[in-house]
């Protein structure tokens, strides 16, 4: 059931995996997909800093090689990727 509910509505899947782990009713719940899932969000998020680091590189650079074109939205790109990535 829990793998067949995992294909056909994940939200309520990942509701389902939850309370089987709150509970500690561990021998229910559905680990292979589980694994798929944590390890996809691992790749997921380090997809997203190298995305992040890449623009805000990017912009670092401009900023200190191109002085005469920086502008209020480039410091703003700038404190945003950074917030972002802290928050990573």
């Amino acid at each position: 059931m829990t793998a067949n509910l995992y294909e056909t509505d994940f939200y309520a899947w990942t509701l389902e995996q939850s309370k089987l782990v709150k509970k500690g009713d561990f021998k229910h719940l559905d680990v292979t997909h589980l694994v798929e899932e944590i390890e996809s969000l691992g790749k997921q998020q380090g997809q997203e800093l190298r995305n992040r680091l890449g623009v805000l590189i990017g912009h670092l650079l401009k900023w200190d090689y191109q002085p005469d074109k920086r502008s209020k939205s480039g410091r703003v790109t700038i404190q945003i990727q950074r917030r972002e990535i802290e928050d990573l």
